[in-house]
């Protein structure tokens, strides 16, 4: 019962700000659009060589897609606050530290973004262009690349914020650092799931890329809850 008191309070207060939210997406979209071939030159020297196209509309599409990470991008503080407002209001969470809990997620955001963006990008895109030779050159679609990039910068934000719900759920009492400590070889299938999921290609080499990190960042929470001193 309580459970389910909590889900309504949660969908309640997430629905208040959900459409002003999403107003916000649209419209930051929208105007990020124009400045979308200026990205996708930038992404693109950064990452890759070539792009083409092999329909239409790819292009346009591509170039809608990208509009619409980056406004997810330069919105992530307004996601998150809505985010938090509403999981944090059933725990009773506000004030400080429902502060401390937005700003520690978006940085943490910010990170894996920028680590998956400068580090891992790179290195894995090198590897599997590494398998070309002079009989099998690459042809990459401009659809295809943007749907990778921006999918998996965007997955590494996201997997990079799991320290501090490890830190929430210990904290409201629905999970105990003993928990966490025990689970373990769980939480490797369960990162292996998730990164087989997250990836854009279910390769191992993309998979190790995402799940690696993920579970150095599982360790990470789990040392973060002893320096905290929450049991």
């Amino acid at each position: 019962m309580e459970a389910r008191n909590n889900l309504v309070i949660f969908i309640s207060e997430f629905r208040k700000s959900v459409r002003m939210l999403a107003l916000a997406i649209a419209l930051t979209t929208t105007t990020v659009f124009f400045m979308a071939p200026r990205l996708l030159e930038m992404v693109q020297h950064h990452l890759a060589d070539k792009l083409y196209f092999f329909n239409v509309a790819g292009p346009f599409l591509a170039h809608v897609k990208l509009a619409l990470f980056s406004s997810l991008f330069a919105l992530m503080p307004w996601v998150m606050t809505v985010l938090w407002r509403s999981i944090g209001k059933p725990f009773g969470v506000k004030g400080g530290q429902l502060i401390t809990f937005i700003f520690f997620t978006c940085l943490l955001f910010y990170c894996g973004t920028l680590f998956c963006y400068y580090v891992t990008l790179p290195f894995g895109i090198k590897f599997l262009l590494g398998f070309g030779s002079a009989e099998l050159q690459p042809v990459i679609s401009v659809g295809k690349f943007v749907n990778f990039t921006t999918l998996f910068i965007l997955a590494f934000g996201v997997i990079f914020e799991l320290p501090i719900f490890m830190v929430f759920l210990a904290k409201v009492g629905v999970c105990t650092r003993a928990f966490f400590e025990r689970s373990r070889r769980y939480a490797m299938l369960l990162i292996a799931i998730v990164a087989a999921l997250l990836t854009p290609t279910p390769d191992i080499v993309n998979m190790t890329l995402m799940g690696g990190p993920l579970y150095l960042l599982y360790e990470a929470g789990i040392i973060i809850l002893m320096i905290m001193r929450i049991k």
